[in-house]
């Protein structure tokens, strides 16, 4: 058993941080382990970086099991062995800083976890200023970077094409729906000023990873980053802007300020990764501070008087706060309590049609 290598610069130029160097050298390392990062998951393979060149690994399928909800994703640093020349195989995955997860359907009705990315710096929220913009999806965006402990930064795109009295209306919604701490910019994607806007967020040894919607502008932004182009990016429908599926892999690149940009996939389904429905008070911060005025302590601010919540934000924004919690409360349920849930649902609707069919007569 021998301690674990010294880094080298070419490890800090794919984004290993200090505290990611702190996790390496503390723990015990064996001969012939080597550090990389995963910038690519295939279907049959996992693509690793060590700085200097790229390879194909194995990814052994006891691991991957043991892994399970957590399950390796880009952006996790992992360490190697290579059994055979030009044969390389993942022994360990290390212990994740940070992860932006959602919740999907296992298929059966219950959610499941998925780990989108790996120890990243910065979430840039991604959103088209056509019809793309969407104030309410913002707020379950930076719902899913609070959870992750990730800070945000939102980029507008296709800000060519407003009029400066609609892009400030815009400015306007998207600061209501995010609050005060979130920087936001609006860019043209394709121009070089939206590189020199986000290079605060991309400095030697940082992660950033792009999170929006199909068509929002996400790959084109990652070119601008770049320098030259990496993916492919198509236009957008005229009638509702919706894109299409350019970027199919979550890809993690080198950005020419130095840092390192993971392009990601569109989601068309954002589920949030929570267990406690507390855990949302941070993204809806004004909520809690307008609560405290409301006339009854125990207010659920729906349909109670002198809810101060009501009088003092938009009706969409409470009601997109309520729908959260009531996902986040469906998703943190076991299977016993999703039973009783349906139970009480069949019985109240029963109830509900006797009671109409007495009405009746």
């Amino acid at each position: 058993m021998s301690s674990f290598p010294s880094p080298t610069e070419s490890l800090i130029g794919i984004g290993l941080t200090a505290a990611m160097l702190q996790q390496l050298t503390e723990r015990p390392g064996h001969d012939g382990e080597s550090p990389m990062r995963v910038i690519e998951i295939r279907r049959d393979a996992v693509c690793l970086h060590d700085g200097r060149r790229e390879v194909l690994a194995m990814l052994p399928p006891a691991l991957a099991e043991t892994l399970a909800d957590d399950a390796l994703a880009v952006g996790d640093w992992v360490l190697v062995v290579q059994p055979a020349p030009g044969r390389w195989r993942i022994v360990e995955r290390v212990p994740p800083l940070t992860q932006i997860a959602r919740r999907t359907n296992d298929g059966r009705g219950a959610a499941r976890r998925q780990v989108l990315v790996a120890n990243v710096d910065t979430a840039f929220v991604v959103m088209g200023l056509d019809r793309d913009f969407n104030p309410r999806r913002l707020e379950r965006y930076r719902a899913l970077t609070h959870l992750a402990a990730v800070p945000a930064v939102l980029v507008l795109t296709k800000a060519d094409t407003l009029d400066t009295a609609s892009l400030q209306c815009r400015l306007a919604d998207a600061r209501e729906a995010l609050g005060s701490g979130t920087p936001l910019l609006a860019v043209d994607a394709r121009s070089p000023q939206a590189a020199t806007a986000l290079a605060p967020w991309l400095a030697r040894g940082q992660t950033a990873v792009m999170l929006g919607s199909s068509g929002a502008g996400k790959s084109t932004l990652t070119n601008t980053l770049c320098g030259h182009a990496l993916q492919d990016t198509g236009a957008v429908r005229l009638g509702d802007s919706r894109g299409r599926h350019t970027t199919t892999a979550r890809t993690l690149r080198i950005a020419a300020a130095g840092g390192c940009v993971i392009d990601t996939p569109g989601l068309r389904a954002l589920r949030l990764d929570v267990d406690d429905v507390a855990d949302l008070a941070g993204v809806f911060d004004d909520v809690g501070a307008l609560a405290s005025h409301c006339r009854f302590r125990d207010c659920r601010h729906q349909s109670e008087p002198g809810c101060a919540v009501r009088g003092g934000l938009s009706a969409d924004r409470v009601r997109n706060f309520h729908k959260l919690q009531r996902e986040a409360r469906r998703d943190s349920m076991n299977a016993l309590q999703m039973r009783e849930q349906r139970r009480d649902w069949k019985l109240r609707g029963r109830d509900g049609a006797m009671r109409a069919r007495a009405k009746r007569g």
